[in-house]
């Protein structure tokens, strides 16, 4: 196979992931490992980075209890102060893996690889998807922007360039061939002004390896991503998401909230079944510097041996912990203060990206 495979200008339909068997398995799927990029920039963190670590290691530490852990870092300098922060957190060394691949920021779900599966062939391939930091929003993003390409060539995989601009936090899988996204992302005039929404539809089905995309509106207020998925609706199995839903009516979130609950009402999945709805509260409203924080319980990550959820000092905290807690009966749930790594504007699952085993 070609380790250098380009789009649809290039290649005909049969060159790419779906026909050729593959497709981006449901987070709840084995992992080989996770990755993640050693947080450094500090204009995401103004005033707070170093208050973020001990809970970031945190993370890192209860992820590698089910899986290696590979984390992007600039230099051995930087390496040698994330073993540091890991090493007060307790977490164990010999699961974690570090390269020297330069990022730009954090956010290793949007800027990190997708990895697709062939389960038949048991080949595994990348697509490095268009990086722009939310549209444009955070320059410069260079680094970030060829990560993908870097940790192909590092483990000699095939790597897809599709050639538009794609965030892993904007999607979300069943595994059964559906994606759910927004509209007020991936048709932002900031992503791919170019393209309609059939257009995208055919990206996403040919280079996820999907049959449907089932999109909803508005993301949470705060959110400087336009809208992604991973904050508001998450698929838990199959056919279940969990939604977050805001109970003031006062709030700004309430509607919002509300049409997507309404919207995820009317959705079929290909077997035609309605999805099975689980409500999932929001927190207390996060500020901070008097901004409107993107906090919500919905930017969970599962990993192999348990799902970690981003925690906000509230009193729903517990609330969404136990529900998470039914809908995972195989892991063990897993809450984390997010209220100072929340100011970043992103959480566990913005920040770490799975490789699916084959």
């Amino acid at each position: 196979m070609n380790n250098n495979l380009s789009d649809f200008r290039t290649f005909g339909l049969s060159d790419l992931p779906k026909a050729k068997g593959f497709h981006f398995p449901a987070e709840w799927a084995p992992h080989t490992a996770t990755w993640l990029s050693w947080p450094h920039k500090e204009e995401s963190w103004p005033g707070k980075i170093g208050m973020i670590y001990s809970r970031y290691a945190e993370f890192v530490k209860e992820v590698a209890k089910g899986e290696l852990v590979r984390i992007n870092v600039i230099n051995d300098t930087m390496m040698a102060f994330a073993k540091e922060q890991l090493s007060a957190a307790g977490a164990d060394l010999t699961k974690i893996e570090f390269f020297n691949f330069p990022t730009n920021d954090a956010w290793c779900r949007d800027h990190g690889p997708a990895f697709l599966i062939n389960p038949e062939t048991k080949q595994k391939v990348i697509v490095d998807w268009g990086y722009n930091a939310w549209g444009d929003k955070y320059p410069p993003y260079d680094f970030d922007d060829v990560i993908p390409t870097k940790i192909a060539q590092h483990f000699g995989l095939p790597v897809y360039h599709p050639g538009i601009v794609m965030e892993g936090g904007s999607v979300d899988f069943n595994g059964k061939g559906t994606v759910l996204t927004t509209t007020a992302c991936l048709l932002n005039k900031n992503r791919n002004p170019q393209l309609n929404q059939q257009q995208i539809e055919d990206y996403l089905q040919n280079y996820y390896g999907v049959q449907q995309v089932l999109w909803l509106d508005d993301g949470i207020i705060g959110d400087d991503t336009d809208g992604h998925i991973d904050d508001i609706t998450r698929f838990v199995n199959g056919d279940t998401v969990v939604t977050v839903i805001e109970e003031n009516k006062a709030d700004e979130n309430y509607h919002i909230l509300q049409e997507n609950l309404e919207t995820l009402k009317t959705m079929r999945l290909l077997s035609g079944k309605q999805l099975n709805i689980i409500e999932l509260p929001m927190p207390d409203p996060v500020y901070y510097d008097g901004q409107r924080l993107p906090a919500s319980y919905a930017n969970f990550y599962i990993a192999n041996a348990a799902v970690i959820v981003p925690t906000y000092r509230s009193k729903n905290d517990d609330r969404a912990l136990d529900i998470l807690i039914q809908c995972f009966p195989d892991r063990k749930v897993i809450g984390i203060d997010s209220t100072d790594i929340i100011w970043g504007l992103g959480s566990f699952h913005c920040l770490s990206q799975q490789e699916p085993a084959v």
